[in-house]
């Protein structure tokens, strides 16, 4: 009975590794870029941001397509400018390869790419009423990276503060929501609290330190010799330059951290976190990082730890929406918050816009301008 038990557990046991290796494969396995679909012919078209499998900057390119119809509840935007994120590049190379669950396996099931942009309202479906024709508008919508979109008049939409130009608008949905959420939700940062920002000069990090000073908290920054009075002029109270001073080593204990890159061991993060503070972390990795398991290194060692201590830590994702995205719209209408946009390119260089976002030196929002 002992060795038919035995047996039985082996059989099991390597079916198990059977499975996993088809899993693995499946999920890393790269099909190869096939061609674009026939367009209709007589359909009015416009160009479009497209991968068509997974790959570097290499595998995108510009397509026309057809021009989109707003349904009843939608308005159609001509998109004056996008901006591109991480979340671009993760979904661009497919990693880390458990993302293709959901993005496709072998090939993206959705060739678009894009969700940050700005643009104006030139028609509206029958039951609209928020929007009208030449509205400015910004938001969130996949598929961004495109002359038109179509968007719902419910969705992750609203008016473009006047202060800011499409450029500014477009880089704020997605690092903007994410920041203001981190701290608000994620953070709970309350009026005179000591907050942290580590890689204060990316996306999220520009406006993580604005949104934080808004708040009330006193603002440590976390940059790179060159970012410093970048940073400083977005309202910092104090910049450290991390290849001169290694802020886990000081004496300051602050209330949150925000985690921007996760670049340092989380026991020296601990060691300079508040005994009740709050460690949050929103990125890290690279392109170069492990295909497998990416930037869930830090997340995974904080939700196991958090277990254990009064600190708590965690991984920090956004959900979106229009309610935050107005609040957001509130503050940079204010002069409170301005995007921080570091190059502007055209669509037909979206190939040079992705690579340069990938080197991790981009100095708030990477923007494809349309016109």
């Amino acid at each position: 009975m002992t060795r038919w038990l035995k047996r039985i557990a082996l059989t099991l046991g390597l079916l198990l590794v059977a499975g996993f290796a088809v899993l693995a494969y499946a999920l890393s396995r790269d099909v190869p870029c096939g061609p674009p679909p026939a367009v209709a012919a007589g359909a009015e078209t416009i160009r479009a941001v497209t991968r068509r499998c997974y790959g570097p900057p290499e595998v995108l390119a510009v397509e026309r397509i057809e021009k989109p119809v707003p349904a009843d509840d939608q308005i159609l935007v001509r998109v004056r400018a996008a901006a591109i994120n991480p979340l671009e590049w993760h979904r661009v190379r497919g990693t880390p390869y458990l993302m293709r669950l959901g993005e496709g396996m072998g090939a993206p099931t959705n060739p678009r790419l894009g969700i940050d942009y700005a643009g104006e309202v030139v028609a509206v479906g029958a039951k609209v009423t928020r929007f009208k024709p030449g509205d400015a508008i910004f938001g969130g919508r996949d598929g961004a990276l495109a002359d038109y979109v179509a968007a719902k008049e419910t969705g992750s939409v609203t008016l473009k503060p006047a202060r800011l130009s499409f450029e500014q608008a477009a880089g704020a949905y997605v690092a903007g929501v994410t920041a203001l959420q981190a701290l608000r939700d994620g953070g709970k940062v309350r009026p005179g609290q000591k907050v942290l920002v580590n890689g204060a000069s990316g996306g999220v990090g520009t406006f993580a330190v604005q949104i934080a000073k808004a708040m009330g908290a006193e603002v440590t920054a976390v940059c790179s010799t060159r970012n410093v009075e970048l940073v400083r002029s977005l309202g910092a109270d104090r910049v450290i330059d991390y290849t001169k001073e290694d802020f886990t080593q000081g004496d300051a204990r602050y209330d949150v951290i925000m985690d921007n890159v996760a670049n340092r061991p989380l026991g020296e993060i601990r060691r300079v976190l508040a005994p009740t503070g709050k460690y949050l972390v929103i990125g890290g990795g690279g392109p170069d990082a492990n295909p497998w398991v990416g930037a869930f290194v830090a997340p995974a060692k904080a939700w196991f730890i958090t277990h254990f201590v009064d600190q708590e830590l965690k991984f920090f994702l956004s959900s979106g929406g229009r309610d935050d995205l107005v609040a957001l719209a509130q503050l940079m209408e204010e002069g409170k918050v301005t995007p921080v946009v570091d190059r502007t390119y055209r669509l037909d260089e979206i190939q040079d816009a992705m690579r340069y976002l990938e080197t991790g030196r981009a100095r708030g929002k990477v923007i494809l301008a349309m016109d």
